[in-house]
């Protein structure tokens, strides 16, 4: 008797033993897979970001280069150019994602002065060295359309996984916070830089 009820013991004790183990495995297991994901989610939206990044380098690069083809012909415009370099530079310098997003909307404004410039030089329409720089701005503009509407997908996953139960909880011991979309501030600045003429 003393033999079966320690066996029913030593066996009941083993039992919840092994449950206890494959319950931590479990959840070190999903743990471990939710650490992942959000990593995955926090890799891909830095990557995402750095897309849009070298196609505001892009437009960046064209900036001077739009400015001195209209400098050329209007010479006497000379504070909407300095503006226009300053928003560029300062767009250019800015550290921070939030910070770029602020600085390239103020280069738009900037730009949108620029471009209504053109309007008084009919000449300055028909040069193909400025035809070719708008048409390669254009073609900027539609890209970095595009890279922002996949930042902010991945943004969109991104804070989902992380404010989502049970994710929520490694989000937290990670550190993780929500980050901020894409967005402009006014309807101005929603628009593409106007460049057709």
């Amino acid at each position: 008797m003393l033999i079966s009820a320690l066996s029913k013991t030593t066996l009941i004790t083993i039992v919840v033993v092994a449950i206890v183990v494959l319950l931590l495995i479990i959840i070190i297991g999903a743990f471990i897979s939710m650490r992942n994901a959000l990593v995955a989610l926090d890799t891909a939206s830095d990557e995402a970001w750095s897309t849009i990044d070298i196609h505001l380098k892009k437009r960046y690069d064209l900036i001077p280069n739009i400015v001195e083809t209209v400098k050329g012909y209007a010479k006497h415009e000379s504070e909407t150019f300095e503006r226009v370099v300053a928003a560029r530079n300062a767009a250019v310098a800015a550290p921070t994602p939030n910070e770029k997003v602020e600085a390239d909307n103020q280069l738009g404004g900037t730009l949108r002065q620029l471009f209504a410039l053109t309007e008084s030089y009919p000449e300055l329409k028909a040069d193909t060295q400025f035809l070719s720089l708008q048409t390669q701005l254009q073609s900027v503009e539609a890209d970095l359309a595009q890279a922002r509407k996949y930042y902010n997908g991945k943004i969109r996953a991104y804070n989902t996984k992380i404010r989502v139960f049970p994710s929520s909880i490694v989000a937290g011991c990670m550190k993780l916070r929500p980050r901020k979309y894409f967005e402009l501030d006014s309807a101005e600045e929603r628009q593409n830089v106007k460049v057709s003429f």
